[in-house]
Formats: structure tokens, C-alpha cells, sequence
């Protein structure tokens, strides 16, 4: 049995928060860099450009990537031999998430209640999702989500005969109906299987997923392809200019479903798609 005093997973969000604010992850830079270069579009290779030369602004001086620097999410993958000493693990959770925000500048974006919208002035709450796995291990995955893309998302409860065919009808639908809201070029994670909200947390998941990477499994390793290419075929483009780079990738996470039931999630992200990883 391993002993993590909580305040080690505040003391990791707090500076999640920070850097995912204001650094893209390694290999979301390495496929922007390479988009600049891929974009046939004049229009659109000046927008990557002024999206390139923002990235870098804010890393010099850190400034926000962007000014809705999101509601954090967090996946949390505990070992079952992982015992947690100092207090609540989802407020030390939330107080990392406070810390971050507060001594970092960050907007704060999130309201009390959804109706009576009483801002919380902190950040918090954020969004956990908790997994239990075998060892010994904590690791923290940090994604700020920006409500521009969030509000792109789509569900979709398709039939079993709606098929492969049906899924990629849905996904392009979703990637279609955002057009420019989502500021593209965008990152497409799908969900599909489970249940109505497993399918909605696997399209988020998958939006965490090292974007240069693809599938293991043969079918969905095509699909991802497939998609992307169909995507970046539809002409929105950087910034919904017009291009040939309307997304940087399309991550594709699938789980068991019912008989009766084919659920479908596509949740967008923009063109930082902001994630950060870490062990304590």
C-alpha cells in the first residue's frame, strides 16, 4: 500500500492549470507547426500563422492561449493500492484547481447554478471523472475545456443497422453544424458504444489522447483516417476562412453496448485542445 497526501494532487493541478493555459502540449505543437506547412489556402496559412505567432506570445510572456481558458476537467486514474492521507481527495482536487486559477490569473468561467448563473469566482467546480486501476500509481490528466468548442458537441443515439456508416454520417454532421464556432482547426474526439453518458465521456477522453497517435484496432485506426481526410475535405478551414485544414485530428475511443443501442459522441475542441498529464 502506497501513502499520496492529497495536498501532492493540489499542489499538481495548481500548476496543470497554469501551463495548460498557456503552452500547447508537445505533440498538439508538432501537428499545428506541420498544418501551417500542409494548408494550400492563403487565407488560411495567414490565419495559422496569426494562431502560430499568438502560441508563441503567450508562452513568452505568459498570456492565456486563450481568453476563455475553460472549465477544468479532470481524469484521475488511481491505483487500488493508492491510500490517501490529508483530507477529501475531490476538494484537494478542486482547491488545485482554485490555486491554479486564481494565482494564475485565469478567467473565471464557471457559475454556481446553471440557471441562477452566480459566478463562483474561482473556477471551480471541476468536471472529475475518478478510475480505478491496478498498482500503485495517481496519474492526473488536466483538460480545460473552452465552451466555444463545448458548445459544438453532439449525441447521437443511432440504430445498430445505422452501422460504420451511420457513425461517420453523424461525426461529419456534428464537424458540419460547427463550421467556424468551433475555431478551427479543430480536434475531433468520438465516443462510440456504452451508454448515453459513456459515449459522451470517451469522445471527451479521446480528446486527451496524444494527437499523433492512432488506434490499435484496425477498423477504427481507418475510420479516424477516413474522417480526417473527409473533414479537412469540407472547406472550412482555419478560423472557418476556407482551407484544406479544418481539423488536426480525429480521435476515435469505442466500448461493449447493448444489443438494442449504437450511441454516438462527438465532442470538438479547438485549435489548442488543451491537455496536460501527470503522475504523483
Amino acid at each position: 500500500m502506497r501513502t499520496v497526501q492529497v495536498g501532492e494532487v493540489t499542489k499538481a493541478i495548481r500548476q496543470m492549470c497554469i501551463e495548460a493555459n498557456h503552452f500547447l502540449s508537445p505533440d498538439m505543437k508538432r501537428v499545428f507547426d506541420a498544418a501551417v506547412e500542409k494548408e494550400e489556402s492563403e487565407l488560411g496559412k495567414k490565419v495559422l500563422n496569426q494562431l502560430k505567432e499568438n502560441l508563441q506570445i503567450a508562452g513568452e510572456d505568459m498570456i492565456p492561449i486563450c481568453q476563455d481558458t475553460g472549465m477544468a476537467v479532470v481524469f484521475l486514474k488511481v491505483g487500488q493500492e493508492v491510500h490517501f492521507e490529508g483530507g477529501s481527495l475531490t476538494e484537494a482536487v478542486n482547491e488545485g484547481v482554485r490555486q491554479g486559477y486564481v494565482d494564475g490569473f485565469l478567467r473565471k468561467s464557471v457559475v454556481k447554478d446553471p440557471i441562477l448563473r452566480e459566478n463562483t469566482k474561482d473556477n471551480t467546480p471541476a468536471v472529475i471523472h475518478y478510475e480505478i486501476v491496478e498498482g500503485d500509481g495517481v496519474e492526473i490528466t488536466l483538460a480545460p475545456k473552452g465552451f466555444g468548442s463545448e458548445n459544438m458537441s453532439r449525441v447521437f443515439m443511432l440504430k445498430p443497422a445505422d452501422g460504420i456508416e451511420g457513425v461517420k454520417e453523424a461525426v461529419l454532421t456534428a464537424v458540419k453544424d460547427a463550421g467556424p464556432n468551433a475555431c478551427p482547426p479543430m480536434v475531433v474526439g468520438v465516443g462510440i458504444g456504452g451508454t448515453f453518458e459513456k459515449c459522451a465521456c470517451m469522445a471527451k477522453h479521446a480528446l486527451t489522447r496524444n494527437v499523433e497517435e492512432r488506434s490499435d484496432i484496425p477498423y477504427v485506426r481507418e475510420l479516424e483516417e477516413e474522417l480526417l481526410e473527409r473533414i479537412n475535405g469540407m472547406g472550412i478551414g482555419p478560423g472557418g476562412l476556407g482551407g484544406r485544414v479544418t481539423a488536426l485530428a480525429v480521435n476515435v475511443e469505442t466500448y461493449p453496448t447493448h444489443i438494442a443501442g449504437l450511441p454516438v459522441a462527438v465532442n470538438i475542441c479547438c485549435h489548442v485542445n488543451r491537455h496536460v498529464k501527470r503522475e504523483v
